[in-house]
């Protein structure tokens, strides 16, 4: 479960915000004038959403990279390199 915290709380007691953020791996979500604005998070936590990032993009990247190949996939060698040949100029 998370805990919502305004900045300005934050500063006063920020030692034990953090022992709860680590020791009950505890999300704080910050606030300034009562709207979110940033989120402090176990560092597990952190890996955790990085690598499922890199993961996404990876499979972004391959079903990009997988479309490209069918769209290509009826141009001969012959027609590329004189594709390229015409784009250098």
């Amino acid at each position: 479960m998370q805990q919502i915290i305004g900045v300005t709380e934050l500063q006063r007691k920020f030692r034990a915000f953090f022992e709860g953020v680590v020791s009950k791996r505890t999300p704080l979500v910050l606030t300034r004038g009562s709207r979110p604005e940033a989120v402090i998070i176990p560092y597990e936590d952190y890996l955790r959403f990085q690598q499922m990032q890199e993961s996404e993009v990876l499979a972004r990247f391959d079903k990009v990279w997988n479309r490209l190949a069918q769209l290509n996939a009826a141009v001969s060698d012959d027609e590329l390199a004189a594709d390229i040949k015409a784009a250098r100029g």
